[in-house]
């Protein structure tokens, strides 16, 4: 077992370091821009300012700042938040959650909000290295019990992060009493297919000591599904799958990437849902592992991730409309009302107002992240009803 001091680089910040942390955002010039962008109110901006100073351990940064600034932001641009699967949760236990990735922000921060009322511990969440993009987001998502996993690094550099990062989850949610959200591949889904990458299973499996059923089955698996009535960051998500095929090579910017976590916080979301799936035990690990090589192993398991979470994908009129529409059939029109029809056929022709691209493609594009979670739900779930 790795000493804690080995994860200093990547692991959230602790109570004792909270003040230091503080202090050094406070004398930022980059972080006193974005708290006059927020705010635009001097006196405001005072009130945080002495609230920082006074800020001594994680749970009370996140109890002063981050509820209150999640609470205005599901109060301003969610109709409906709600989360389901408790049950299936022991208030005592930590799990590591394995979720599909919509929104770079909100997906894991949703998660907390909501589970905190309920009395479930905090989660640490996954934050890739490219978000980081300057140092007082870094210390604002390590105070906020956020981890590394370190991106766009040399192959040699990222075997060894990765096993590092493996240890760290391992020992997070086996010692030290903590769950971790992470999600099921590397970057959103731009075109609504939720699919669990097998190399994120490969990389867990790198700190495993035992043999494969009791090597996953102590990290206590749980599969989350997140769906939002309204793509949160939609039209942008879009214009990227456009150019990505204009362009095989195109790259993000890093200015991308945080106009996209500004757009996903800002933009209306409708309908918000959060549900778990049930812990994947030690008899559906066995029935997993019975053949093959461990990367068979490793697909099967990713595979019963997906199961999960396209089962408990909630489907919203949107859906439905978007993959009538998408493969211009009445399928599902049971499933919708000619009133959410032209909602949902006005709020496309708004939002691709603001992609600068062929209308045609970006229509298609559009209709098509909607109607995939229906279409998943069509050739997965039915055809393994277990």
């Amino acid at each position: 077992m790795l000493a804690l001091s080995d994860f200093d680089e990547i692991r959230p910040y602790r109570d004792e370091e909270v003040p230091e942390i503080m202090n050094r955002l406070l004398v930022d010039p980059v972080f006193a821009r974005v708290l006059q962008n927020l705010y635009n109110d001097e006196s405001k901006i005072q009130e945080i300012r002495k609230a920082m100073v006074q800020t001594t351990n994680v749970e009370s940064f996140q109890r002063t700042f981050m509820v209150p600034f999640l609470e205005r932001i599901i109060l301003s641009s969610i109709r409906e938040l709600t989360i389901g699967g408790l049950e299936n949760l022991e208030k005592d236990k930590s799990y590591l959650y394995i979720s599909n990735h919509r929104d770079i922000v909100l997906d894991s921060a949703l998660l907390n909000v909501e589970v905190y009322k309920y009395g479930f511990k905090p989660t640490e969440i996954a934050i890739g290295s490219n978000l980081l993009v300057y140092p007082w987001i870094e210390d604002v998502s390590r105070v906020n019990r956020s981890f590394i996993v370190k991106r766009n690094i040399p192959v040699r550099q990222m075997l060894e992060s990765s096993h590092l990062l493996s240890e760290y989850i391992r020992q997070t949610v086996t010692t030290n009493g903590n769950s971790i959200w992470i999600a099921q591949r590397e970057g959103r889904s731009k075109d609504g297919l939720d699919q669990t990458s097998p190399a994120l299973l490969k990389m867990l499996n790198m700190s495993n000591k035992r043999k494969f059923v009791r090597g996953f089955q102590e990290l206590s698996i749980v599969p989350m599904a997140i769906s939002y009535e309204i793509e949160p960051c939609g039209n942008e998500k879009v214009a990227e799958l456009l150019k990505r095929q204009a362009d095989p090579d195109f790259q993000k910017s890093e200015k991308d990437d945080l106009l996209s976590m500004v757009s996903g916080l800002k933009n209306q979301k409708g309908r918000v849902h959060i549900q778990f799936g049930t812990p994947i035990d030690r008899s559906k690990l066995k029935a997993l592992s019975k053949e093959g090589n461990v990367n068979d192993r490793l697909k099967r398991l990713a595979d019963y991730v997906d199961i999960q979470i396209y089962k408990n994908y909630r489907l919203n009129p949107n859906n439905y409309i978007a993959y009538d529409l998408y493969f211009n059939c009445n399928t599902y029109i049971d499933f919708y009302t000619v009133e959410e029809q032209k909602a949902f056929i006005e709020l496309t022709h708004q939002r691709l107002k603001l992609v600068d691209e062929d209308r045609e493609e970006a229509m298609e594009l559009w209709l098509k992240m909607y109607a995939t979670p229906v279409l998943s739900y069509e050739n997965c779930c039915k055809q393994n009803p277990e």
